[in-house]
């Protein structure tokens, strides 16, 4: 709709209800000529009167009528749908819409979700599990999360983990029958199972620390994943030597599923951040869930 026609709209039905010019023009918080001029403007884009005017008294004519009819109906959902939308940002309830890969989820999310869930009975959190750097304002998501050094750019953003611990690990099967690396050359000698960047295209290099410097490995790879779960699994069933975060694994490491190699080369990944737009950084929501998974 026009903007004028709009204004034109909203002048006409102040009218109508206040019955003066003077009142409609009190309630619109405008000078009564404003008010004036506008419906002269509107009667003039309608085509006909919309009111009959003399120096005491102002009544509706059968065009008023029939507009008033017609439009009050509109006008009431309008200003329940505008009323609906500025409640949004000053409420805890409504629907949240995330996107994370699945380590965050399993890392920052799932453990304490519980007790969200029950500060916060009235927030739905949607949940988009991806490995994937999202352009989170075009696939309409409030907020991401994704490790410190793969953010997108623009956005705000709050810690959510400290750096993470990296682990190369391989099932008992493997490494009985492969042998165990004891210095990264050994790795050339081995199949290991990498791990193809989502939003890059890329095989991705494996990090590690030596001699205090950091330096990288681009695995000769038996299995290329997309997904870092998968990988895992792969290295599990004894596929492989996989690459993974340490606090993601650590539970089949205790339980001597999965073993982990060359650990004091060991490197750290930035911790998980979470980042969401500016314009919405007040959203009651939003800062409910920050507020409780943010460090």
């Amino acid at each position: 709709m026009d903007r004028n026609v709009y204004h034109g709209l909203s002048v006409f039905h102040a009218i109508a209800k206040c019955g003066t010019l003077r009142e409609a023009a009190r309630s619109l918080n405008v000078k009564p000529p404003a008010v004036s001029y506008q419906l002269k403007a509107f009667e003039d884009w309608i085509g006909t009167p919309l009111f009959v005017r003399s120096t005491r008294s102002i009544a509706l004519t059968d065009a008023g009528k029939e507009l008033l009819q017609g439009s009050q109906p509109l006008i009431k959902s309008l200003d329940d749908v505008l009323q609906s939308t500025r409640s949004i940002g000053s409420t805890t309830g409504g629907t949240l819409r995330i996107s994370l890969p699945y380590r965050a989820w399993q890392l920052v999310i799932a453990p304490t979700l519980e007790g969200f869930r029950a500060d916060f009975p009235n927030i739905q959190l949607e949940f988009s599990i991806e490995e994937k750097l999202t352009d989170i304002v075009e696939e309409g998501f409030h907020a991401g999360v994704r490790l410190g050094d793969h953010l997108q750019d623009g956005m705000l953003r709050r810690k959510l983990t400290d750096p993470l611990r990296v682990a190369i690990v391989g099932s008992s099967d493997y490494l009985e029958t492969r042998g165990v690396p004891q210095c990264l050359e050994d790795l050339t000698n081995h199949d290991c199972i990498a791990y193809r960047g989502a939003s890059s295209g890329q095989v991705q290099p494996w990090i590690f620390t030596k001699d205090k410097e950091k330096t990288s490995f681009t695995p000769k790879a038996a299995l290329i994943f997309d997904d870092m779960r998968t990988a895992v699994e792969a290295a599990e069933q004894g596929f492989g030597l996989a690459w993974s975060l340490h606090r993601g694994v650590d539970e089949k490491i205790r339980s001597g599923t999965l073993h982990e190699v060359l650990k004091p080369l060991s490197a750290e990944r930035p911790g998980f951040y979470i980042y969401y737009p500016r314009q919405i950084k007040t959203l009651l929501i939003l800062r409910a869930f920050l507020d409780h998974f943010a460090q």
